[in-house]
């Protein structure tokens, strides 16, 4: 079983990372019309409105406890009402794009958080830094597993809203069908030894966590 600093060590980050990736697109959508997020209190720093029972929690937990290679998990995705933006085609693209936003910012300012680690404890310092060093990778690979371009991850609500209509209607089609797919690009490779996601994340994810720590100022 987890110590309670492992639990602090990591989860304190990854509630970070999915509360406020939630809280900004119900900010976004307020922001260009839609209060649906607002009404129903999801624009909210509480994690726990923003908790799946199932795909927060239960899942993730059935994935550690049995081994599995593969680690995934989701928030309670914010109500928006498309229709209500002021510009829907184009609002929807600000709104989706609004949380990997907020997961790369939270990368930077834990990135940036490193440069205060003297100020703390001795003692306590090990520990703040696995949980900075935890946060900002995590939040890169939130901001890019969530723009991979298939609904309804926010990367395809961001193609369907930027693509021509011709190829923009077929892809929204897939969203029933997006969370099957996503589900066998995780669970069915891993199974023949092939990581398929984390072929196609790794590299990126690698790139942009050593940018944001060189802008950050860290060696």
């Amino acid at each position: 079983m987890p110590s309670l600093s492992e639990i602090l060590i990591y989860g304190i980050p990854l509630l970070l990372a999915i509360t406020l990736h939630e809280a900004a697109h119900g900010y976004v959508a307020l922001y260009f019309g839609d209060d649906t997020a607002k009404r129903m209190g999801r624009i909210s720093l509480n994690p726990f409105r923003h908790i799946d029972l199932f795909g927060t929690l239960l899942l993730p937990g059935f994935l550690v406890l049995t081994g599995s290679p593969v680690l995934f998990g989701y928030a309670k995705p914010v109500p928006v009402n498309f229709a209500r933006l002021n510009h829907p085609r184009r609002d929807s693209v600000y709104v989706a794009a609004a949380g990997p936003a907020m997961n790369i910012f939270l990368a930077f300012v834990s990135a940036l958080l490193f440069h205060f680690l003297d100020l703390l404890p001795s003692d306590l310092q090990p520990a703040v830094q696995e949980s900075l060093t935890l946060s900002l990778t995590i939040n890169v690979v939130l901001a890019l597993f969530n723009m991979l371009p298939l609904p309804p991850l926010d990367g395809g609500r961001v193609a369907v809203g930027l693509l021509p209509s011709a190829l923009g209607r077929p892809l929204a089609r897939v969203e029933p069908y997006g969370f099957m797919i996503l589900f066998a690009l995780l669970l069915i490779p891993p199974l023949f030894d092939v990581n398929v996601l984390g072929w196609l994340l790794s590299h990126p994810v690698k790139v942009i966590v050593e940018g944001i720590a060189t802008i950050a100022g860290l060696s």
